[in-house]
């Protein structure tokens, strides 16, 4: 007989993850760094007693799971009556994307995306390759590794912007980040190869807003019309990695609830250019047939006053407890971020 439908989440801590880049030999400031990448999993750690309220009272248990402890509880899950849900994934630094592949390995349901692209998503120059064969407008590209060019980026007019290829939430973009030479680029990647040991993806620089587009199925047909789609406005032309910084983890949400840190401001693209709005649907129901993105997900966007898009990365695990997504299940789902959570999970659950 099955056991009671469980919802198990699944995640990076960081200070497992800081203590195998520290016994790899990166300095603790730069450890540091690339484990903010995981600060979603103590963001929200402080809400696993509201997720698993929300959970009891749809009939359903739940257990968070550091990623370490997976491979022995996942075998003994009942695949009749678990769902895993991974709040954190990467490769290289990170180790979150082997959740989903461990759960298919064990039968058991996931929700998110095939668990191919949790890799994929984290390299950016071989995203941006398969992005752009299938049609999408993303910016033309080069990688440069300590100096060296891999792939030069072609000549850009307005410049280029250059970041770390496998790494994400801003870690590695500093105000210099965007560039007019190659040479200056080739020296930023020297930096980051220094730093983080990481290739340069030398992409060219597009003009416009920031906007994040989010999408949580909390219904398993909800469709491309309950992708919320914001622009972000936090004040400068791109955030750095001091902003990201400075707005999660511990440090970040006691800055914030103390009032010394303020988010950015957050306007739905259709109230202000609705016919950039439909284009970003357009990319991302392009995204869920083409690429096979489904249940939650994150894309990047700049947008220009004429409406022009260009597609920037997409993400598979959002940052759920991060403030966009949670606007967006408020405006969008009318639940917050723990009701959302365990209504999505309840509704695949049911029997």
């Amino acid at each position: 007989m099955a056991g009671q439908p469980e919802l198990i989440l699944v995640y990076e801590a960081e200070a497992d993850c800081r203590q195998g880049l520290l016994a790899d030999g990166f300095t603790p400031d730069h450890a540091l760094e690339i484990t903010s990448y995981l600060a979603q999993s103590t963001d929200i750690a402080p809400e696993f007693d509201a997720i698993a309220e929300a959970c009891r009272v749809r009939g359903i248990g739940f257990r968070p799971v550091r990623l370490d402890d997976a491979p022995r509880i996942f075998g003994d899950c009942d695949p009749a009556a678990s769902l895993i849900w991974t709040l954190t994934d990467g490769v290289a630094y990170y180790r979150g994307s082997v959740a989903p592949a461990l759960a298919r390995l064990h039968g058991l349901k996931t929700i998110g995306s095939d668990d191919s692209l949790f890799a994929l998503c984290q390299d950016k120059f071989r995203s941006g390759s398969v992005l752009r064969g299938l049609g999408m407008s993303v910016p033309a590209a080069g990688i440069a590794r300590n100096g060296e060019w891999i792939v030069p980026p072609p000549h850009a007019p307005a410049g280029y912007f250059v970041k770390p290829n496998r790494l994400g939430s801003k870690i590695g973009i500093w105000p210099e980040s965007r560039c007019g030479r190659q040479s200056e680029a080739l020296d930023l990647s020297r930096r980051i190869h220094a730093a983080y040991r990481d290739d340069a993806i030398v992409q060219a620089y597009v003009p416009g807003r920031n906007v994040r587009a989010s999408f949580l199925a909390v219904a398993p047909d909800a469709g491309i019309e309950t992708l919320g789609v914001f622009l972000v406005d936090s004040g400068a032309d791109f955030q750095t990695m001091s902003d990201s910084l400075a707005l999660y983890g511990d440090t970040g949400l006691a800055a914030i609830a103390a009032g010394r840190q303020a988010i950015p401001a957050l306007q739905m693209v259709r109230d202000a250019q609705p016919a950039a709005d439909t284009a970003m649907r357009n990319v991302a129901a392009g995204l869920m047939k083409g690429l096979g993105l489904r249940d939650v997900f994150s894309i990047d966007f700049r947008v220009e006053p004429d409406d022009t898009v260009h597609m920037i990365e997409f993400e598979v695990c959002p940052g759920l407890p991060c403030f966009d997504f949670r606007a967006y299940c408020q405006s969008c789902w009318r639940m917050n971020l723990a009701e959302a959570i365990a209504e999505t999970a309840a509704r695949r659950l049911a029997p």
